[in-house]
């Protein structure tokens, strides 16, 4: 599924519309292509989406009043949203919606947001940059990390798409707690470069300037050489002898923390 562009296209809400008068199997299935749309799987992206001020067209549910019952217990705030929402459907025909099921059987259709990328850019957290990533579940974890770090953006290159379905599963839907887009290479700006590089300077308090863009590479191959050679710091985890590498989401984590930004 392809995504857009930093700033490429906005949701078209009567594009968004038109999949209402589809059933639901064909809906979805053209939702999981459509570049205007979110597919939320499961309970949390839904939680997430509401909580963060997503439009969402449409949830369905096997049992909508479990679905509103576990919301009052674990999300009051946006219990009664979905609680209107939530559409019966029967097992049967939801599992034909979604490759694998949830633990939750909710499925949802929302709105991308517009993408805020240029406004992130000049605020004061850090940025986190994904060149080439390859695992979906590795891109929506580093997002569910970003947003609990307070980071201003997860921009990612390459051929996968951020809002993908499972990244969207990976992340909890915390794409909409910050601006998340595929673009074509670090955006321009006054910010340090600072590269994950194994062979970079250890990492460590006050290691980073302020306003990074914390850039890390696939998980196989890491950065490129181009944006090595771009960096104007690089800097690695000190790790123990023998361990090779950290897990994507981890490293972000990690680095993210030792900027000191998190949570402030």
């Amino acid at each position: 599924m392809d995504a857009p562009r930093a700033g490429e296209r906005t949701p078209d809400p009567a594009r968004a519309g038109a999949f209402a008068e589809r059933d639901p199997v064909t809906r979805y299935r053209a939702a999981r292509r459509d570049p205007a749309l979110a597919v939320l799987e499961g309970f949390h992206p839904l939680k997430h989406a509401l909580r963060f001020g997503a439009e969402v067209l449409e949830v369905l549910a096997v049992d909508p009043a479990a679905v509103a019952a576990l919301a009052e217990e674990l999300a009051p705030d946006v219990a009664s949203p979905i609680r209107a929402l939530a559409r019966p459907v029967p097992a049967e025909l939801f599992d034909r919606l979604l490759p694998v099921a949830p633990a939750v059987p909710v499925i949802a259709l929302a709105l991308r947001p517009a993408d805020p990328t240029a406004e992130a850019i000049r605020g004061p957290a850090p940025i986190i940059f994904l060149e080439d990533p390859v695992s979906l579940w590795n891109v929506g974890a580093v997002i569910r990390v970003a947003a609990a770090a307070g980071a201003a953006a997860v921009l990612t290159t390459g051929r996968q798409d951020p809002w993908n379905p499972s990244a969207l599963r990976g992340a909890a839907g915390l794409h909409f707690a910050l601006p998340v887009a595929r673009v074509d290479a670090v955006p321009s700006s006054d910010r340090p470069l600072v590269a994950l590089d194994p062979e970079g300077e250890p990492l460590r308090p006050g290691t980073i300037p302020p306003r990074p863009v914390l850039a890390f590479g696939s998980e196989r191959h890491g950065l490129s050489a181009d944006l090595l050679a771009a960096a104007d710091l690089r800097i690695r985890i000190p790790m123990r002898p023998g361990v090779s590498s950290l897990n994507l989401a981890t490293a972000v984590a990690v680095t993210l923390y030792a900027v000191g930004w998190a949570g402030t």
